[in-house]
């Protein structure tokens, strides 16, 4: 799956992975009822709802997409925590070399994981990526039950709040 991804973003935003719907259909956040595109407009980041196959429309508001790891798979738990760990070193790199705002990854118990940071908790991380800041948000699929869109809504809309403070 290919990164949607420019040197300095204001958020690059982080999947754990691709599903396999996304694959095929070739967009980011496409497998009906994930959430991810209607969290982003009720968050107020983007200024309609947009569809998975206008994607490219984030670039030109300071938005990207990327993931964690590579591999597609049916869900997320499909992954073990040496390949999330691996794939946390590869994001790194991909981070200091386009250097956004900030990095927003989606999936607490993913970044726990790949990054070797138990406990975190949703919102701005103390770590960094050089000078990249480290935000967690809760991953928007349909299958995280725990979140509603409000809830989503909110979480991401204090992301949208940071960066507009700069």
């Amino acid at each position: 799956m290919p990164d949607l991804i420019a040197p300095r973003l204001r958020v690059l935003f982080c999947g754990i992975n691709p599903s396999l719907y996304s694959v095929v259909v070739g967009f980011h956040f496409a497998r009906p009822g994930n959430r991810f595109w209607p969290t982003l407009h009720a968050a107020g980041i983007t200024p309609r709802l947009l569809k998975p196959s206008e994607q490219a429309e984030l670039l030109p508001l300071g938005y990207g997409i990327t993931n964690v790891v590579d591999r597609a798979t049916a869900t997320a738990d499909m992954l073990d925590a040496a390949e999330l760990t691996a794939g946390a070193k590869s994001l790194e790199a991909k981070v200091r070399r386009h250097r956004p705002r900030i990095l927003a990854v989606l999936g607490v118990s993913a970044y726990r994981t790949a990054f070797g940071r138990p406990k975190a908790q949703p919102g701005p991380q103390e770590e960094t990526m050089g000078s990249t800041r480290l935000w967690v948000l809760p991953n928007p699929s349909g299958l995280n039950a725990h979140y509603q869109l409000a809830d989503l809504a909110r979480l991401f809309g204090e992301l949208r709040h940071a960066v507009d403070l700069g």
